[in-house]
């Protein structure tokens, strides 16, 4: 049953309070009908997601049975956490806070009543992480993409998704999640998103190097048109255009299309090549063997390998292994544990690669290593060990 503004008043001054110190207007609140905790769950939103919804943009929480959930915005992935409270949160429609009574609400003592909708004792908390992308990659080796379906040959469907199907299945923004199937090399193939078989880019990336040889090109001005012309005849011409796209950087001379393949990339593709087939490789002769097998007019350096090869100078003779920060635990932890589990001790130049994608936007790889790893000395050479993590 409704209040009056009379009970109210008197309510007040058994509650011994000054009615001068109050807001004129007040609010009488009533449940509305068959009102629960479970109807409604409140969220805490900043002032970017925010106006975010104002804008009407949606939010949407992504997660297989066995993940926990996460919310994406458009170009961004947040941690969903439960935070309990010991107030009670009411749902009221309508209910205007003080900062939104303007003079002429409050020139004299008013009684507004409003309905509760819902309440609740928690609220999620978001806070801001890196998207989940390893399955990423593990969902698209499903089914490789090979080169064309040979004439008699069944087209299988079975392992292929479409962007709609990876944004159900992959824990990340639409944004976050485009930058990594270009990261990835992976490209659209009849409204599948594919990931090619390496062999199978790595023989792309061969014909066109092949070409720019015997056409006495150079490497930073390779014409699109005549490529797809000459090697249109050996691949799909869309598949050698996404090859230059992976490998180089697409610029426009007279209204020419040309591309700059990019040396660093194109070394360190052949360094995978070189490194996948074998468990260790001793350094002095696999740094002869990569040299010989780039193409001509390009320089190897070690430094082109971060993150994807590991030297052991420790050993003699010297060895390099394939080591990609793709295939690392994505959680910090699991990842430092991993690491130290492979090697004991590890120079600062040596790790960084492979924790640097951990660091948040204010985080460094020093704060990590402070945290998750001890320092010491050997030989006069700074080392980080394991170690238990720092509380927070």
């Amino acid at each position: 049953m409704s209040r009056t503004l009379e009970e109210v008043q008197a309510t007040i001054q058994i509650a011994k309070l000054k009615e001068n110190d109050l807001q004129n207007t007040i609010h009488c609140l009533t449940f509305g009908e068959s009102v629960s905790s479970g109807d409604y769950f409140l969220m805490e939103l900043d002032d970017t997601l925010c106006k975010h919804i104002e804008a009407g943009k949606s939010l949407v929480i992504r997660g297989d049975q066995d993940e926990r959930a996460v919310l994406c915005s458009e170009d961004k992935t947040y941690d969903l956490k439960i935070a309990d409270t010991s107030n009670l949160l009411l749902l009221v429609p309508g209910c205007l806070t003080p900062d939104q009574l303007t003079t002429d609400n409050q020139a004299s003592s008013q009684l507004v009543h409003a309905q509760i909708w819902g309440f609740s004792n928690s609220y999620w908390e978001l806070r801001k992480r890196h998207p989940k992308l390893k399955k990423l990659k593990k969902l698209l080796m499903e089914n490789p993409y090979e080169g064309p379906v040979i004439s008699g040959q069944e087209d299988v469907t079975d392992g292929k998704y479409t962007m709609g199907d990876l944004l159900e299945r992959i824990q990340a923004s639409v944004e976050e999640l485009e930058a990594q199937l270009q990261t990835i090399h992976a490209c659209e193939v009849n409204g599948y998103w594919r990931l090619l078989d390496f062999d199978y880019e790595m023989k792309l990336l061969g014909h066109i190097t092949q070409l720019v040889d015997s056409e006495s090109w150079s490497f930073s001005k390779v014409p699109l048109s005549v490529s797809l012309e000459e090697l249109g005849r050996l691949e799909p011409q869309e598949m050698i255009e996404h090859s230059l796209n992976c490998y180089g950087r697409r610029y426009t001379d007279n209204d020419e299309v040309f591309f700059a393949l990019n040396e660093d990339m194109v070394c360190r593709a052949t360094a995978q090549m070189l490194l996948q087939n074998a468990v260790k490789f001793n350094l002095a002769e696999f740094q002869e063997v990569w040299q010989q097998s780039v193409p001509e007019g390009m320089g190897t350096r070690l430094d082109q390998l971060k993150s994807l090869a590991l030297v052991d100078r420790s050993s003699k003779p010297e060895t390099i292994s394939l080591l990609r920060v793709e295939d690392l635990p994505e959680d910090t932890l699991e990842r430092f544990t991993h690491l130290f589990t492979m090697r004991e001790k590890w120079t600062e130049e040596d790790i960084t690669p492979y924790i640097q994608d951990l660091c948040g936007e204010k985080q460094t790889t020093g704060a990590l290593l402070t945290k998750y790893a001890r320092l010491s000395t050997q030989n006069g050479i700074k080392v980080f060990n394991s170690r238990r993590p720092v509380a927070t």
